[in-house]
């Protein structure tokens, strides 16, 4: 089928760091397919790795709407909305998602860094530690992450 084949050049080229390419091939996909979840991915993916930080957040959120219990969708979204400076909104779309997120040690050290950024440090320290208790190696991302430069990496 034509789709997956395109689906399937986009994916090389991303696996190839040609987030360009993927999304110019992307734009062949049929009108009809271009609103489906793993179109929309492919687009996600190709705008974040091209840091096309607006496209990416407006992909994201329409990928949280449709996929509301995918939470990896809530971090990527959150976090292109912080790239282009809305970082109450990332912290909203985060809070917004699964509950299972709250298992995901991701979702606690961007929570730390937006509200490390909105100068609510003693809140980002407590989400700092609990990221760093999920996964250790957080610790060291953190240390070298400016938006977490007033937080002190404990654990």
């Amino acid at each position: 089928m034509l789709s997956d084949k395109i689906k399937d050049a986009a994916r090389g080229y991303l696996m190839l760091k040609m987030p360009k390419d993927a999304l110019k091939e992307l734009q062949n996909l049929p009108v009809t397919e271009r609103e489906r979840s793993d179109s929309l991915d492919l687009h996600l993916a190709a705008q974040m790795m091209d840091e096309d930080w607006n496209k990416a957040a407006d992909t994201g959120l329409r990928l949280c709407k449709s996929k509301p219990r995918q939470g990896h969708y809530f971090i990527h979204t959150a976090f292109c909305l912080h790239e282009i400076g809305d970082t109450n909104q990332a912290k909203q779309t985060l809070l917004s998602g699964p509950k299972e997120l709250l298992d995901d040690p991701l979702f606690h050290y961007n929570m730390a860094c937006y509200l490390a950024v909105l100068e609510n440090l003693q809140q980002a320290q407590h989400y700092l530690t609990k990221a760093i208790q999920l996964d250790v190696s957080l610790k060291e991302t953190a240390s070298a992450d400016p938006d977490l430069k007033h937080i002190v990496t404990t654990e």
